[in-house]
């Protein structure tokens, strides 16, 4: 079972200015992810970075410095989610979150209650999911505008699947777009629609974009408050750093806003929207003074999500003969862009989640790559290229991401979830290739792990476990599950510290607790290295720690 997320109220220390601390950490085990010395006793930080890191015997003298006791907790170097959306976070705490809904009945009820209580207004909501639903076999009974219009009569109701790449519109809300039969959905999107040829009331992926006329368009300080509740969460978590993916373009002067007033407690860095991919190629990489808020990629999107079958296929879906899933861009539109950023030292991020979606994505890469040669790239031949999800590979395709080098950006929680709905939609076979975290590291990829919240709750001890258990949260592991793409937990670690880093250029400075490094340290209340594999959901994070400084510190 998800646990509730703590309130402000549980924050010791959160949004303080950004400056540089000293500080002492002993009274616990400290895993530092150097091979070489992996354990310490002591952690000594000063001016905010690392300077010393060893046995409590050879430590240079801290009178004076403030002392933190893990009282038996356990130091980790810090944790980043490499792949979540920060603003998606903060506005799930704001909005109607229909996370955890067990059925078309629990979800609608949650609707009414909302709607009860917020009487005026465009109604928004996000978190469903029908592939466990006892009204949904197979995962074929999506929302509907007619069960939207029976729980929150006429008003305006949008609500977007767990995913992101669906969404539910109320009757009133068609009406209101003057969507209707007629209405054909753009390139990369659905709509669909009934036996009588009317809309159902649900959108795909691109067709999307028809629904955002009535989105409410937050003013800037509701989106302030978005921010600061996202920032919040994460923290709580122990999180010190969030891979911030589809950063809207519009929202990167107000997070180096943030960051300057000392309201960015956490390390974030930004690949922004395609909206703004030509204004970051004129710029090129930016941040702020401090280099809390970095904004050097763009994010493309190749498909869409395997749950909502917009994930592109080669074959069809095996529970739904007639698709192949929905390619989102053309060859001839995101090469040339691709190329730009090459020139610019942007780095690329695209979303690929379908066997289709991640070879085209690899082939789109080697083009670009060819037509713009190092020595006309600012960052040479190290671009660092990333696939977003790589979530379903062909085995024969492994091979690109090695060579090229291709950074897998894998979510361990998407496996654990969808490996109760992906074999009906895969077919066994397809499986061979299905989160496929070991076989790429056996390769020598750099498999970057994240969390993709809102899309799931966003608690790296539930990311770790799934990496390393390769089960359900309730200990199940069906026969189709592949446990043998389990990582150990060393791997594991990496894929929240070290290669984080690597994937935002700053492997010298962050993922390892190294004298000369940032001080930047989460501890949980639980050794991961150690504890039973199905304790490791169960256990908090404790301290979040960024630049020496304490931006959560559990009560």
């Amino acid at each position: 079972m998800l646990r509730p997320i703590l309130t402000a109220a549980a924050f010791a220390v959160l949004a303080l200015p950004a400056r540089a601390q000293d500080l002492v950490i002993r009274g616990g085990t400290i895993h530092t992810g150097v091979e070489a010395s992996p354990t310490a006793e002591v952690v000594i930080a000063r001016a905010g970075r690392i300077a010393y890191a060893g046995p409590a015997a050879g430590a240079p003298s801290t009178e004076g410095l403030p002392v933190i006791d893990l009282k038996g907790a356990t130091l980790f170097p810090g944790f980043t989610d490499g792949h979540a959306h920060l603003d998606g976070i903060g506005w799930r705490e704001l909005t109607l979150n229909l996370e955890g809904s067990t059925s078309v009945v629990d979800a609608m009820a949650r609707l009414t209650a909302w709607a009860d209580a917020h009487p005026e207004g465009v109604i928004v909501g996000r978190g469903w999911i029908e592939t466990r639903w006892p009204e949904s076999a197979n995962g074929a009974r999506f929302l509907t505008a007619a069960d939207l219009d029976a729980a929150a009569p006429g008003r305006i109701v949008l609500l977007q699947r767990a995913d992101g790449h669906a969404s539910v519109a109320s009757t009133p809300a068609l009406e209101r777009l003057g969507i209707t039969a007629r209405t054909e959905a753009p390139f990369g999107g659905e709509i669909l629609k009934g036996p009588d040829g009317r809309p159902t009331g649900l959108f795909v992926d691109a067709a999307e974009q028809l629904l955002a006329p009535l989105m409410p368009q937050a003013d800037p300080e509701q989106t302030r408050q978005a921010y600061r509740a996202g920032f919040r969460v994460e923290a709580t978590y122990g999180w010190t750093g969030v891979h911030f993916m589809s950063a809207p373009w519009r929202d990167i002067p107000l997070l180096e806003a943030m960051a300057e007033a000392g309201e960015a407690p956490l390390r974030i860095y930004n690949s922004v929207t395609p909206d703004g991919a030509q204004a970051l190629f004129a710029s090129g990489p930016r941040q702020t003074p401090d280099g809390r808020i970095i904004t050097r990629a763009v994010k493309y999107y190749a498909d869409g999500a395997l749950g909502s079958r917009g994930a592109a296929l080669f074959a069809p879906y095996s529970d739904a003969p007639e698709t192949t899933g929905l390619m989102q861009i053309t060859t001839d539109q995101i090469v040339p862009l691709y190329e730009q950023a090459l020139r610019s030292g942007i780095q690329l991020a695209t979303h690929a989640i379908g066997d289709r979606g991640n070879a085209s994505v690899a082939e789109w890469y080697a083009t670009a790559l060819e037509a713009v040669p190092a020595a006309e790239r600012p960052n040479g031949a190290d671009v660092r290229l990333r696939i977003e999800h790589a979530q379903i590979v062909r085995p024969s395709d492994y091979h690109r991401f090695r060579d090229l080098p291709i950074i897998a950006s894998m979510q361990p929680s998407h496996a654990i979830g969808d490996f109760h709905f992906a074999p009906a939609r895969l077919g066994d076979a397809r499986l061979d290739g299905a989160y496929a975290w070991h076989s790429l590291i056996d390769l020598g990829v750099i498999v970057v792990g994240g969390s993709d919240a809102p899309v799931e709750r966003g608690d790296p001890l539930i990311e770790f476990y799934a990496a390393v258990a390769r089960r359900d949260l309730d200990g199940v592991q069906g026969p189709d599950w592949r446990p043998a793409e389990a990582v150990d937990r060393a791997t594991a670690l990496k894929m929240f510290t070290l290669w984080p880093a690597y994937a935002s250029f700053r492997e010298n400075e962050l993922g390892t607790i190294e004298v000369g490094k940032r001080a930047d340290f989460t501890a949980f209340d639980i050794d991961l290295m150690t504890v039973p594999e199905a304790d490791i959901p169960h256990g908090h994070a404790t301290l979040t720690v960024v630049d020496g400084r304490v931006v959560y510190q559990r009560p």
